[in-house]
């Protein structure tokens, strides 16, 4: 018999997300779950928790034209999110390279991410939109990032919970 000696064996120190897409389709998809939650702030993106799990976590955010995140990631969580009306765009860098990418998302498109995923989120429409994040296990506090034009995401100073 083939053994493996203990200290050989990596274990996972935290539990895997389920199926981040899986969770902010089917939440999406339930109007009735999120719809009375919604609301608007003139200001800043608002958002507004739908659920928490011992998994994950699902926020409700909108967003008014103009309205972005900073440049961020979400710590070690991973997860996704879905545009549930209007459109947003998604910029993508890598840390410690200068390569930069632009999503465009309309409703019902969805983006997943890892832990140390560095993007930025905003609204550049004239009309509002609305998205669904799932967290897990938790809605980290986030790393925010400053974009080298050579080294691409670097460190920047601490934001607050959703850049």
């Amino acid at each position: 018999m083939f053994a493996v000696p203990e200290n050989t064996v990596v274990l996972s120190l935290k539990p895997a997300l389920p199926n981040p897409t899986a969770i902010v389709r089917s939440i999406a998809a339930d109007r009735d779950r999120w719809a009375h939650l919604l609301r608007y702030d003139p200001d800043t993106r608002w958002s507004g928790l739908i659920e928490r799990t011992d998994a994950y976590e699902v926020w409700l955010l909108s967003w008014l034209p103009g309205q972005r995140t900073n440049l961020h990631d979400h710590g070690g969580s991973e997860g996704a999110f879905t545009v549930v009306a209007g459109a947003l765009t998604e910029r993508v860098v890598r840390i410690g390279r200068g390569v930069d990418v632009l999503h465009s998302l309309k409703a019902g498109q969805t983006r997943v991410f890892g832990p140390r995923y560095v993007h930025q989120v905003s609204n550049e429409t004239t009309d509002p939109a609305v998205s669904i994040h799932v967290f897990g296990p938790s809605r980290a506090e986030m790393t925010p990032y400053r974009l080298d034009p050579i080294e691409g995401a670097v460190v920047a100073e601490a934001a607050g919970p959703f850049g």
